[in-house]
């Protein structure tokens, strides 16, 4: 094995695990519960857990012993049980990777976790790097009894405590390799203060096999990190980042970073440098999964593998998909967006109640203004409504126009979301906008559940496969469902380069046009288009009718509508409700007049019911015809 573990650090991509925390606590498992002591007393629930991460295609799998080292152990008065905890930890994955190999023939490798000690060193806290290095020593020894075949220092939280690390490998077990990974701040840097290109320096002189990142704020800070060390070193280069920063919903930490979004990511972790990639907190082995799906696609396009042969090397255990028709014989939406027509979507909002004769009344007065769809939210702001997916079929069925289905995640997990998806192609809805969708605590029932399995841009991946005739575990379903593929945008976000960075891997995961938030600053919409031309697919722009200075103002700070003061001035001004009304629809018909020649469609909403305002603004479109 020593021979074999050598190979790891020859320059080959070599494929990690991710998270075991998030994967254990998704177990139930309280996070004030010590996760090192599970070793010992609930194995086959680590055991499940190497398992899922080598079936997803991991070569390296790491044990259960992040926190076993002496400091962290004595929080839990289980001081003593360092030798214990890490000794099972090395055994447990031993066995999972032995099995491997005898059941499959596959060859996978264990490395043992040797987290952060959890306290600051000499001379800003009172242990001695003497007493760090010693217990760091006493947990790989333990390690290296247990079997493992190589080590991982990470998430090390100076370079002098990665120092110690490397300094106690060498002397506690000397035979193995170690692999030496700090974490960083937004910045970067550190936390310790030091840059990339100094702990690159400092680690290789200590006598590190190979160094890196992980932890950190997410995979594009730990992208810079590696092409700042891959200047300042010859080592292999390791990049392990958590699933992005994790959102607090309903009490809970949940990571919305997904698989695809990181997948897309360990490319450009390889292109930049790195030999390793892998993932840390709320990362799981769908993660993994689509992490492999990336590299052998790499590794095919490198060799001049055919499309098909691709296809087959990463769904080997599954039948390969089908390819769905051409975007303009999905749906009359997708003719029209892919022949280049300007196309005109009205968005109608399902009912409280029951009662959609309004609403169907709505749609039929669109169709007579020559709307080409209409476009059905779900449960905007998190507000309890007759389901999307019932309105559109009523509006396709009783009224003959196309309809555009909005679908969040926030209510489905991804067993409810294919159910749905099945049956909205099973119905003729072909139209799907992809959405994360607004937490519960938005709307008129804040103590519900959310959900999010997945996020806007997981969701788009596997309407993308349902096309492709392949379910979610990539088992074929007798077909393409057909859909044509939309997701959102929002030109006038505060954070624009984390709108920008989303919108990409959104497009990466197959969307095929997008539809703006309502658009009153024409600047914004400007510098949108042109920041994404490298990655630029049609893109339909939002209008809204304002009906008050109060409705503009719930705009711009619930639902994060850039509004320029300009705008907010022209609705305080106006007297009464007639004249903002009036107000109101100019300013909409000047957004469309300015956006026309920008975009390839405009979709107009009809606050509380106002359809005849909607066609109203499109009555813009035929000035000069």
């Amino acid at each position: 094995m020593e021979a074999a573990v050598d190979k790891l650090f020859a320059g080959e991509t070599v494929l990690c695990d991710g998270a075991m925390g998030t994967m254990l606590y998704g177990c139930g498992v309280f996070i004030n519960r010590c996760y090192d002591e599970l070793n010992v007393t609930q194995p086959e629930m680590v055991r499940s857990v190497h398992e899922l991460y080598l079936q997803a295609g991991a070569q390296v799998i790491e044990t259960n012993t992040f926190g076993a080292n002496a400091f962290r152990l004595e929080g839990f008065g289980l001081r003593d049980k360092v030798a214990a905890f890490n000794l099972a930890g090395a055994k447990i994955a031993r066995q999972c990777a032995d099995a491997l190999a005898e059941k499959q023939g596959a060859v996978a490798f264990v490395a043992g976790a040797v987290g952060s000690l959890g306290l600051q060193l000499e001379p800003k806290g009172k242990t001695t790097l003497t007493e760090a290095r010693a217990a760091f020593a006493e947990q790989i020894r333990a390690l290296a009894e247990g079997g493992v075949d190589l080590l991982v220092a990470e998430t090390m939280m100076s370079v002098a405590e990665a120092e110690q690390a490397v300094l106690a490998a060498r002397e506690a077990a000397p035979q193995l390799k170690i692999v030496v990974l700090m974490t960083v701040n937004e910045d970067g840097n550190c936390l310790d203060g030091s840059s990339p290109e100094s702990a690159a320096e400092r680690l290789t002189a200590a006598g590190a096999d190979a160094i890196g990142c992980n932890c950190s704020v997410g995979p594009a800070t730990v992208l810079g990190v590696i092409e700042r060390m891959r200047a300042a070193t010859t080592l292999p280069l390791v990049a392990m980042p958590n699933a992005g920063m994790p959102r607090q919903i309903e009490g809970r930490n949940i990571y919305l970073t997904s698989p695809e979004y990181m997948a897309s990511f360990a490319r450009k972790f390889v292109r930049a440098g790195a030999s390793w990639v892998g993932g840390c907190c709320g990362t799981t082995p769908e993660h993994t999964r689509a992490m492999r799906g990336a590299i052998r696609a790499m590794a095919a396009q490198e060799s001049g593998e055919s499309a098909s042969r691709l296809a087959a090397s990463v769904s080997a255990e599954s039948e390969a998909g089908v390819e769905p028709q051409p975007m303009a014989e999905r749906s009359g939406i997708g003719r029209r967006i892919a022949t280049g027509e300007f196309v005109t979507m009205v968005e109608i909002v399902p009912p409280k109640g029951f009662d959609c004769a309004k609403e169907l009344a709505g749609a039929a007065l669109m169709q007579q203004h020559g709307v080409h769809a209409i476009n059905v939210p779900d449960s905007p702001r998190a507000s309890a409504r007759m389901s999307a997916q019932t309105l559109c079929l009523q509006i396709q069925q009783q009224v003959g126009i196309e309809t555009v289905l909005h679908y969040t995640c926030r209510d489905r997990n991804v067993l409810s979301i294919q159910s749905d998806l099945l049956g909205a192609a099973s119905m003729g809805l072909k139209n799907i906008l992809c959405l994360t969708g607004d937490p519960p605590k938005m709307g008129n029932y804040p103590d519900a559940t959310a959900v999010f399995d997945v996020d806007a841009i997981g969701l788009t991946s596997i309407v993308r496969g349902l096309n492709h005739g392949l379910d979610i575990g990539k088992n074929p379903i007798g077909g393409s469902t057909g859909f044509t593929i939309s997701v959102a945008a929002n030109p006038g976000v505060p954070d624009i380069e984390h709108e920008l960075r989303r919108f990409e891997h959104k497009v990466e995961a197959g969307a095929e046009f997008c539809i703006t938030q309502p658009v009153f600053d024409l600047k914004l919409l400007e510098q949108f288009l042109r920041r994404i031309e490298g990655f630029r697919i049609p893109v339909v722009a939002g209008i809204w009718p304002l009906t008050s200075l109060r409705n503009a103002e719930v705009l711009k700070n619930d639902l994060r509508v850039s509004m320029p003061d300009a705008i907010l001035q022209r609705m305080a001004a106006a007297p009464n409700r007639e004249v903002a009304l009036a107000e109101g629809l100019a300013i909409a018909r000047e957004m469309l007049r300015s956006v026309r020649g920008e975009v390839q469609g405009v979709q107009v909403s009809a606050p509380f019911g106002k359809y005849q305002a909607a066609a109203d603004v499109l009555a813009v479109l035929e000035e000069g015809n």
